[in-house]
């Protein structure tokens, strides 16, 4: 066999069977989305570096940005994730639009991650946003919004579970433990890496990073105090929205819960797999100055990203992920030989024009071989159509399931036909 050229590492290739499930969770997303009263948009793939530089935190910029100088010498990059560009977007018809604006996409992004199960460098990514309100009720919508997607999915609140914390609570925590303001941004990226080191590796990255051991003990204290929430009026009020939302399963406190960008300013959350593996499934939270930092007048917002790579692989772990079938049409049109060619062809053409997908065999074949061609690709049947059903001015209808035979008059074609698809429709 010849050296097949690779695929770049850590991009992605849709076949048939992998396209079907994008376009069934794109299909969700829409449909979730959109009953909530969200509009879609979308940005562009290439970025200015410096749009990310500022706010979005140094790892992303430096280790996970696809970097380049293009040829007029600036450094762009493929976007890592969309909020900047929404925020610029706003920024740059702030006057005109009408607030708050609820606006989702579905999209393509890239990090230059270590490519793993679950991770890859090439990735589609759920975005929905609230812009131009500073409520709590705005912060529980989008929690909201998050956990209705899951219910719809089929996953329960002990399956998955929404996370939420408030980095204004944990500011003001930290104050009262005698950590300088200048120290808070600092602290909170150590919170959010105590999830991917080992405990001792955790303490030990804190002492090294300049605190001492009394205030490592005082992080700890913090980051385990799970009744923190009942002393902040809006964690208390979000959690009141959200049990009257119907969602309370699917949310619980996290104090460790910060996230990584530093664009956030309050309410954050993370939705996480509640089984063994306990994956990161989506990620957000409110952003209070994000439209002026890049340009615009004051205004704040709320948002989550989830990937496309990991929910799949917590819907297969429940056994909740959907059974489907890559092929659009259900039936074969077969061709006898060259002379019932026409006839073939004006068969398709009356069952495409009823709205009817049909695929007709390429080529003059054994019907043998036909049939078990459209074993293999998933028809449910097989018309016939051979010199003596013409004679007759019949149709004769396979069907590969039961293998049973129903012949019909031509005229009555796509009755027929639609009639024997309308069980599969209804299922």
């Amino acid at each position: 066999m010849k050296n097949i050229i690779p695929s770049v590492k850590g991009t992605r290739e849709f076949y048939p069977e992998d396209m079907v499930l994008r376009q069934w969770l794109y299909g969700l997303i829409r449909e979730v989305s959109e009953t909530f009263g969200y509009q879609e948009y979308d940005g562009p793939f290439l970025e200015t570096l410096e749009l990310y530089a500022a706010k979005s935190g140094e790892e992303l910029v430096k280790e996970q940005s696809f970097v380049f100088e293009d040829r007029g010498g600036n450094h762009i990059t493929l976007r890592p994730e969309l909020t900047l560009s929404l925020a610029r977007m706003i920024a740059q018809r702030q006057n005109s639009l009408v607030f708050p604006a609820r606006w989702w996409s579905f999209g393509p992004f890239w990090r230059y991650e270590k490519p793993q199960k679950g991770r890859t460098r090439e990735f589609f990514q759920w975005n929905a946003d609230l812009i131009g309100s500073d409520s709590v009720q705005a912060d529980a919508e989008l929690v909201a919004l998050c956990a209705t997607f899951f219910k719809k999915a089929g996953l329960t609140g002990n399956e998955v579970k929404i996370y939420i914390n408030d980095r204004e609570l944990m500011e003001s925590e930290l104050e009262k433990l005698g950590f300088s303001k200048n120290t808070h941004k600092q602290v909170f990226k150590l919170i959010d890496r105590r999830d991917k080191l080992s405990l001792q590796a955790w303490e030990s990255f804190i002492l090294e990073s300049g605190f001492s051991q009394t205030q490592l003990e005082a992080i700890k204290g913090l980051i385990q105090n799970i009744d923190l929430w009942h002393s902040s009026e809006k964690l208390t009020q979000l959690f009141h929205i959200l049990d009257l939302y119907g969602l309370g399963e699917y949310v619980a406190y996290d104090p460790r819960i910060i996230r990584g960008l530093d664009y956030y300013t309050g309410i954050v959350f993370e939705t996480k797999d509640c089984g063994e593996k306990n994956r990161a499934i989506l990620g957000g939270g409110h952003y209070g100055n994000l439209v002026e930092d890049v340009g615009g007048e004051p205004l704040t917002g709320v948002g989550f990203a989830m990937g496309d790579v990991v929910f799949p692989l917590v819907l297969e772990s429940y056994g909740k992920l959907p059974s489907l079938n890559a092929q659009p049409a259900k039936l074969l049109v077969t061709v006898f030989d060259d002379e019932t060619l026409p006839a073939a062809i004006a068969v398709c053409n009356r069952l495409r024009a009823a709205d009817i997908p049909v695929v007709l065999y390429p080529q003059t074949d054994k019907l043998g071989k036909q049939f078990k061609y459209a074993d293999r690709c998933g028809f449910k049947g097989a018309l016939v159509v051979g010199p003596d059903e013409l004679q007759k001015g019949e149709n004769v209808l396979k069907d590969l399931v039961t293998r049973e035979q129903t012949s019909f008059l031509n005229e009555e074609l796509e009755k027929k036909v639609t009639e024997w698809l309308a069980p599969e429709k209804s299922s």
